[in-house]
């Protein structure tokens, strides 16, 4: 039997009777470590132990440390028997020495018990009067990059050793609240004479002088709704969804909202081109209210919501990276676009190059829409060989518009200018520029040149319609010359 203790917070009050009682059961102790403020009262009971403290030097890391010390428990056990095994605190409140130990009991058949005993927690809650019903959540500094902290209920850090680590809880804070967000410092809570209790604002976590290995912090939740995350984004849209919400929110459907996210993604473009960090926060904001309204109105309606939406797209991007998430062989990224490709054939069913053409959005852009339906071509060898043909090919199919245009009908008509835009997208893509992007920037170019002549038509109080082609053909080159 491994005999599991907690040495409780620090104070000599907060061990349990039965703690006592197995301290003094005459079997071999083991303490993790003895930098805790209840040994001095263990040695004045004249209790005999030893320590793993060795182990924080022989080791770089705590990961190794703990899994030594679990490993040389079961050892012991082995050689000893019964055995006692003390770690401060309660024994299942942060204590990775005692999972791992724990976990080789069960594989080893070895029994344990864990015995009761006072956590930090139970004093924190004690000192800074928590009510833990309210919503309280425990954090390991250590294992902060893999916590996502919840702003609408309180928060516990523990084993914030020293400031190096509070300086890292600091930065993993930031991300969630402003510098001057008042946390409470906590060294040594319940232990009588030593435990100080402060206030303070977040940026100051790391200039404290007193933290050890008895510090924690206990950041208040935010009652002021100050600090939002992406549930208060859930929950702003179900009430303006509501019965006493927003009445054009609530006549919204999938159909009616559709083509705002198309907006808004062009949006944001508009920003990632004009370099405007601030403006691409807002528009990325909006997609996002986007994706939030319709998970909203998924979720009324029964048929999903925005975990949905999370878990498949989080599933998605799991299986098409079998690289990194399945340590499969490092690959490049020329590699990496053909596996993708084939896991999402396998995944949509896709039985030919066709059907993935065809599904292929057609609510694109033409010219997107276009360069894709072209590039699947390419890659099983449809295509020429050089860009000299793509060019003829454009000629030949505006040849063939101006041997239509007069007599031929509307529909044979559009069908060659069709011709002629997917051939000229063709160049661009042999090119490898963007069609949309150029486009664009064509477009941008014509309004520059088209407002110099109209400048100059209200400068000199000349009508447009009035102009000439002849006129405005010079101001233009005027323009083009000027740019």
């Amino acid at each position: 039997m491994i005999n599991i203790i907690g040495l409780g917070p620090g104070s000599k009050d907060s061990l349990t009777i039965g703690t006592i009682e197995v301290l003094k059961s005459n079997k071999p102790i083991f303490l993790r470590t003895e930098i805790h403020p209840t040994i001095k009262y263990l040695k004045d009971m004249g209790i005999n132990f030893e320590t793993y403290d060795y182990c924080y030097d022989e080791y770089d890391s705590f990961d190794e440390v703990y899994l030594n010390i679990a490993k040389d428990l079961i050892e012991k056990h082995r050689e000893l028997g019964d055995l006692v095994y003390g770690v401060p605190g309660h024994p299942l409140v942060a204590e990775k020495s005692v999972s791992l130990l724990v976990e080789m009991c069960k594989k080893e058949g070895i029994q344990y018990k864990i015995h009761t005993a006072v956590s930090f927690v139970d004093v924190m809650m004690e000192t800074l009067n928590i009510d833990p019903v309210g919503g309280l959540k425990i954090v390991d500094a250590f294992d902060m990059d893999n916590q996502i902290i919840d702003t609408r209920v309180g928060t516990i850090i523990t084993q914030v050793y020293d400031n190096m680590i509070a300086s890292e809880v600091k930065f993993n804070l930031s991300k969630f609240y402003d510098d001057e967000k008042e946390i409470i410092f906590v060294r040594a809570a319940g232990v009588e004479d030593i435990e100080s209790i402060r206030k303070i604002p977040l940026y100051q976590l790391d200039w404290q002088e007193d933290i050890d290995y008895l510090t924690s912090i206990y950041i208040p939740k935010d009652e002021a709704g100050q600090y939002f995350d992406f549930y208060h984004l859930t929950s702003i849209l179900e009430t303006l969804r509501g019965e006493n919400g927003c009445p054009w929110d609530r006549e919204q459907t999938h159909e009616s909202i559709k083509n705002g996210l198309v907006e808004e993604c062009y949006e944001v473009i508009e920003a990632i081109n004009n370099k405007d960090d601030d403006n691409l926060v807002e528009e990325l904001g909006d997609v996002l209210l986007h994706v939030v309204f319709h998970g909203t109105i998924g979720k009324e309606e029964g048929y999903f919501s925005e975990h949905d939406i999370i878990r498949g797209i989080c599933e998605k991007m799991i299986y098409r990276h079998p690289h990194v998430f399945k340590n499969e062989v490092n690959t490049t990224s020329e590699k990496v676009v053909e596996d993708w490709e084939v896991l999402k054939k396998k995944e949509k069913g896709y039985t030919s190059i066709t059907d993935s053409m065809n599904n292929i959005a057609k609510s694109l852009p033409s010219t997107i829409r276009a360069a894709k339906v072209q590039k699947k071509a390419a890659k099983v060898g449809f295509d020429w060989d050089s860009i000299e043909p793509a060019f003829d090919k454009v000629i030949e199919e505006l040849n063939e518009i101006k041997e239509v245009y007069k007599n031929a009908e509307v529909s044979r008509i559009l069908e060659e200018v069709g011709d002629l835009l997917f051939s000229a997208i063709n160049v661009a893509r042999f090119l490898n520029i963007d069609g949309e992007e150029a486009l664009n920037t064509t477009i941008s170019k014509f309004i520059e040149r088209f407002s110099y002549i109209e400048k100059y038509a209200i400068d000199n109080g000349v009508e447009l319609s009035n102009m000439t082609l002849a006129e405005m053909d010079e101001l233009w080159n005027e323009s083009k010359k000027n740019q």
